[in-house]
């Protein structure tokens, strides 16, 4: 009987879906499958409580990012409690977003730091940055953001054409050279972004906006104004809009943040590549960006290991007895195109580096801490064997141990030659 009812269903199922196509009527598309095996997470933070264009930025923010979630890959969490980042809860999400304030309380401030230092991920919306008096948390807005102090702001809310500066980013590789944003108020800061080697300016205000504003008396005539930008040592993005017009008589939008698809493309790609789940073009079984990986040389059997235990600058990177201390672990995240850099367990902001930006055979490896440099970036390559050979961006040359087994000797970049003594077998580490 459970199967001819079985039967039967389905033969009047698709009866159905024939009468249905035959009568022109919408049929329900099948599912689709997400792109990546586990969505990853976002939480965005939020205050709510001051000024009425802000907190329609909120609301606006809160309806169109779950709107974007599930067609995109991740999920969204919308949260008034910053306490998630001094408790510890912040470390369930991949990703975290500032909507409209920033963390006051120095458990939060700390947890903050403590998540980003670990490898988090951020974005930060307009008012995230503010602040007249940096000194009082200058980690975040003279180290982290770059930014420094508020000096002044465009008024009325207007909408700006952005130059991208740079297009290789993964949240800006989509993008045009130029597009028009969406309404906002715009800010300008006391330290010029151009001038620290850890900040990467995306797009700035084109001159062709001048000027920007509506009050002549709040209005920018000239000047160079970054917009979008990320910090090189972090996985972060900083986004200078987030203000909508409003009247705020009768508290009502005149505007959203949302209008421009252009810039829409940027926050979808920019939170892809925060939450993993934009890593350019890697070549197929590339490694986990996630897990922390032991290298073992085919040649000799030493592993790859920063001297002495230390992260500072200049620490040697050499090839050592495998002893599974963290010294030897390395985590490799994207940059683009399929390039990772490798940091090491114990302090992830550095990484294995090309000493001197060298080309040449036989160039020593290094600690140095990440500012994008293509000297700090490596493609893994995948062997017949299983194992992986590593070729540096800016030489096309290879990771290579000694032929000997000898402790203490340090790694090179030389000639790729498919040789034992530049293979190395990876192995995920607790």
């Amino acid at each position: 009987m459970h199967t001819i009812r079985s039967g039967s269903t389905r033969a009047a199922l698709r009866i159905l879906l024939l009468l249905a196509a035959l009568l022109g009527l919408a049929v329900p598309p099948a599912a689709h499958a997400s792109t990546a095996a586990t969505p990853f997470k976002v939480l965005a933070l939020y205050s709510g409580t001051y000024d009425a264009a802000h907190i329609d930025f909120d609301k606006e923010a809160n309806v169109w990012f779950p709107q974007q979630a599930a067609a995109n890959g991740f999920t969204y969490t919308a949260s008034t409690n910053w306490d998630l980042l001094a408790n510890g809860g912040v470390n369930a999400y991949q990703v975290v977003l500032f909507l409209d304030d920033l963390p006051q309380t120095a458990a939060q401030r700390t947890g903050f730091e403590a998540y980003m230092r670990g490898g988090g991920g951020f974005m930060g919306f307009h008012v995230s940055a503010f602040t007249t008096d940096a000194a009082s948390w200058s980690w975040y807005h003279n180290t982290f953001l770059g930014s420094g102090n508020f000096v002044s702001n465009t008024w009325g809310p207007t909408s700006v054409t952005l130059k991208v500066e740079d297009r290789t980013h993964a949240a800006t590789k989509n993008l045009p050279a130029t597009f028009t944003s969406s309404v906002s108020e715009w800010y300008s800061w006391s330290n010029d972004l151009r001038q620290n080697p850890n900040i990467r300016i995306l797009a700035s205000i084109d001159p062709s906006s001048f000027p920007v504003g509506t009050d002549p008396n709040q209005s920018w005539y000239s000047g160079y104004y970054p917009i979008l930008w990320t910090n090189t040592q972090y996985k972060m993005l900083y986004a200078n809009f987030g203000h909508n017009a409003m009247n705020y008589t009768t508290n009502t939008r005149l505007s959203s943040t949302f209008a421009s698809a252009t810039q829409n493309q940027f926050l979808l790609d920019g939170l892809k590549w925060l939450g993993g789940a934009d890593t350019g073009t890697p070549p197929a079984d590339s490694p986990s960006e996630t897990a922390w990986y032991s290298l073992t040389n085919a040649g000799n059997g030493t592993c790859v290991d920063a001297r002495s235990a230390a992260t500072a600058n200049g620490t040697v990177i050499q090839q050592y007895a495998c002893n599974g201390t963290q010294a030897q672990q390395f985590q490799f995240r994207s940059t683009d195109s399929g390039y990772r850099q490798a940091a090491i367990r114990d302090n992830p902001q550095q990484v294995i580096d090309v000493t001197g930006v060298s080309t040449a055979d036989n160039a020593p490896l290094q600690l140095w801490s990440y500012s994008g440099g293509q000297n700090q970036q490596w493609l893994p390559v995948k062997e017949s064997t299983g194992r992986y050979h590593f070729t540096a961006r800016h030489s096309g040359k290879c990771l290579t141990s000694a032929s000997a087994s000898t402790n203490s000797v340090q790694l090179t970049q030389r000639t790729c030659d498919g040789s034992a003594a530049q293979s190395f077998t990876l192995t995920a580490q607790p």
